[in-house]
């Protein structure tokens, strides 16, 4: 292992990843989702794009061997391995303030999309709009009525997400700081990126 960013709860933090590295998002006390971002290197306009990587693998989340892919339909990150139970989302927008607005949050609660831009700036970057992120270790299932259900995390501490970068690129984790919805088993905890050799 090359280094660990620690994501304190509530937070988000960028690292940058070479093509062919790998990066590890790992739940350190378990029960906490993460909102995944990943875009180009030196162009944040092609980032990894949850609703074309539907298209490609006519799934509702990849399977280990699979690429999530970019706006412009080019493999950016493939899922090289997963030690959590599994169960992730590409539903979901990030959570920002309108959202904590309308569930009746105080003005000033920490947001995914909020998180994002501040990671983002300390690498002298900014996006115009939020993408959809890969929300790891969340639990939105799809009821045969096709209602979405919004379960806590079921990720032990310790369980990992892992990918391979396809291309150089900036992958952001959020430590979501959702505490109004039930998503966060017990309430927002730390996440890990590692970059691997």
């Amino acid at each position: 292992m090359t280094g660990r960013t620690v994501v304190p709860a509530r937070e988000g933090r960028a690292v940058q990843v070479a093509a062919g590295r790998r990066v590890r998002v790992v739940d350190l006390e378990g029960g906490q989702v993460g909102d995944l971002f990943a875009f180009a290197a030196g162009d944040v306009t092609e980032q990894l794009s949850a609703a074309h990587t539907r298209a490609v693998t006519s799934r509702l989340f990849p399977r280990v061997g699979e690429a999530f892919v970019t706006n412009r339909r080019r493999p950016i990150l493939t899922l090289a391995d997963d030690s959590s139970p599994g169960e992730h989302d590409m539903l979901i927008a990030a959570c920002d303030p309108a959202r904590y607005a309308a569930l009746g949050a105080a003005p000033g609660h920490a947001s995914c999309a909020e998180n994002l831009d501040r990671a983002l700036a300390g690498l002298g970057l900014a996006v115009e709009v939020t993408p959809q992120p890969v929300n790891v270790f969340m639990r939105i299932p799809v009821t045969g009525s096709g209602r979405l259900e919004w379960l806590p995390a079921a990720s032990r501490p310790g369980d990992s997400i892992t990918f391979e970068a396809a291309m150089d690129c900036v992958v952001v984790v959020s430590a979501c700081p959702q505490d109004l919805v039930g998503i966060n088993d017990g309430g927002p905890t730390p996440l890990a990126i590692d970059v691997l050799d």
